[in-house]
């Protein structure tokens, strides 16, 4: 089942790439994807190396320099939402992402429940923020990311019917878990 997810990605990873001004190079399929087979993410590495600003379809913006750490992320005490709960860390000044975008972030994915970590873009071994379309992650992400602008930090605490439900994606996230990201946006398009 996961060679057609990885042929689905590889494909729209070309798709993007042969479309996109830059061509990143690929990343293979990682978090936060939905379940679903016919709905996977789709990571690249940026091509924007070192630069301390992001390039997206209409502006150039300076990134704060909070966004070159790796942030901390500890899920707050008692019981997970029932709702998405956002809430802008650092508040960005460039363009902002909507449903359609294409995001390039850095992110942390936590379990609300023990804060164990499951994902990170920071831990990928590149050091490069990651790109993918709103449209093929989990619906707390699709909800929770439009509307945040470029070079800002955005936490999401996202119940597990906005991530991955029952089903849960095992062995990293377990069924109904709440979940707890940090994203850094650096660009848009």
């Amino acid at each position: 089942m996961r060679k057609p997810i990885v042929l689905t990605c590889v494909l729209i990873a070309l798709a993007l790439a042969v479309a996109a001004a830059e061509a990143p190079p690929l990343r293979a399929c990682s978090w936060p994807r939905r379940p679903a087979p016919t709905a996977a993410a789709v990571t690249s590495t940026s091509a924007a190396a070192s630069s301390t600003t992001s390039a997206t379809s209409t502006s150039t913006t300076t990134l704060p320099a909070a966004l070159k750490t790796k942030p901390k992320v500890v899920p707050p005490s008692g019981p997970p939402p029932k709702t998405l709960v956002v809430k802008d860390l650092i508040k960005g000044t460039g363009p902002a992402a909507t449903a359609s975008s294409t995001v390039t972030v850095q992110y942390v994915g936590v379990l609300y429940k023990g804060g164990k970590q499951f994902d990170a873009s920071w831990d990928d071994g590149s050091g490069q923020p990651t790109s993918l379309p709103l449209s093929g992650v989990i619906k707390g992400w699709q909800e929770g990311i439009p509307g945040m602008r470029v070079g800002g930090r955005r936490e999401l605490i996202i119940p597990a019917s906005l991530g991955y439900g029952a089903a849960g994606s095992p062995p990293k996230i377990p069924p109904n878990a709440a979940l707890v990201f940090v994203i850094d946006l650096h660009g848009v398009s």
